[in-house]
Order: structure tokens, then C-alpha cells, then sequence
């Protein structure tokens, strides 16, 4: 069966916006959006194994997410996220894309390393799949950009040239498949190779 997450907004910049950055983050899940509460209803609400949830969405129709605890993010700015109860996973919209990827990948990491309560479960997130493995040095080389260096500073701290850095980017974004430094840098938590902390 499809992994499928939901987001539900009535912004649709948002929604379009989250969508995309998620298909990056989440290769292997199905993201369907959904205008408002009454959409995701007249679909088939439960079948869902993530839900992202507009605040004001959330609020209006807290029974129906309150069951579904940790599957739900609340998406809301650094005020709104405030004056969420103890134990509501959040995500502060309002960030840049480093600090919402980070956000994301933290979220995630909670989860899979305890699976606690009013933490994101892993079954949300499948792992990424094996592709061709990668040498030790591309494996360096991607740690080095999940953790938001350039290549000039890759080759730096590498001791190598900035052509072999720029080659071993190429050859990782063809193994990968995943050309965006969000991607990869997704990738590299995944498989343990950075901290989200790091990033």
C-alpha cells in the first residue's frame, strides 16, 4: 500500500510550497493536498500516515487530529507555535529553507531514534532506498554540503581540488538520483552520515 501524507491548508502558496519541499525530502511517498477540512473529509481521511495541519485548521478540528497525535504537525509561525499545548508536534512555517529542512529532518529524527509520545513517528518517513553505494570520499564530500559548505571550503578542508569536489558532487547527484542540497542533506541524516544537529 502507498504511503500517503496529507496537507491541509487554505493557502494554497503554502500548501503548494510544503508539497514541494516534502516530494524533495520524502522520495517514495504520495503527497496530496487538500484546500480545506471538508476536501480531506469527502476523500478518505483516516488513510493518511502523516497529516500537515494549517493552525487555524487545527484548531477548528482538534477531536479529529487529537486522535491522530502523532501523525500531526501543526503548521504555525514562532507566536502561534507558543500557544500550542505541551506535546503538539509543530512546525514554524516561517523560517528559511536551511532552518525548515533542519526543522523537518529534527522532527523526524526524534521519532525514529524513541517513537515516544507527541513525537514523529519514523513510519512517516521511509527509509531512503539503497542506490549505488558511494565511496568514502563522496560519502565526506556529501557530509561536507548537508552541513552547508561550499565547494571551495569542501576542497579546503578535503585537501583536494575544486574540480575533484565539483566532480564528486556529480557523480553523488547520479548515484542518488537527488540533485537539491535539501535532498542530499535529507539523505545524509537518513543514512546517519550528519547529525540534524550539525546542519
Amino acid at each position: 500500500m502507498d504511503r500517503e501524507i496529507a496537507i491541509i491548508d487554505n493557502n494554497s502558496l503554502a500548501r503548494l510550497g510544503l508539497e514541494s519541499l516534502l516530494e524533495e525530502l520524502v522520495p517514495g511517498v504520495t503527497i496530496r493536498t487538500f484546500g480545506s477540512f471538508a476536501e480531506l473529509t469527502a476523500d478518505t481521511p483516516d488513510m493518511f500516515v502523516h497529516y500537515f495541519v494549517s493552525i487555524q485548521i487545527y484548531l477548528e478540528h482538534t477531536a479529529f487530529f487529537i486522535r491522530k497525535k502523532n501523525q500531526t504537525v501543526v503548521l504555525c509561525n514562532a507566536e502561534t507555535q507558543a500557544q500550542l499545548p505541551t506535546g503538539v508536534l509543530s512546525l514554524n512555517i516561517n523560517q528559511d529553507e536551511q532552518h525548515l529542512v533542519k526543522s523537518i529532518l529534527k522532527l523526524h529524527q526524534q521519532g525514529h531514534k524513541s517513537g515516544h509520545h507527541g513525537e514523529m513517528p519514523s513510519s512517516a518517513f521511509p527509509q531512503m532506498p539503497l542506490q549505488n553505494e558511494l565511496s568514502m570520499r563522496e560519502i565526506e564530500v556529501l557530509s561536507l554540503v548537508a552541513r552547508g559548505f561550499i565547494n571551495k571550503e569542501i576542497a579546503d578542508k578535503l585537501n583536494i581540488s575544486l574540480t575533484t569536489v565539483i566532480t564528486h558532487r556529480k557523480n553523488i547527484t547520479e548515484k542518488l538520483g537527488i540533485k537539491s542540497v535539501s535532498g542530499l542533506t535529507m539523505y545524509a541524516v537518513m543514512r546517519g552520515y550528519v547529525e540534524a544537529d550539525s546542519i
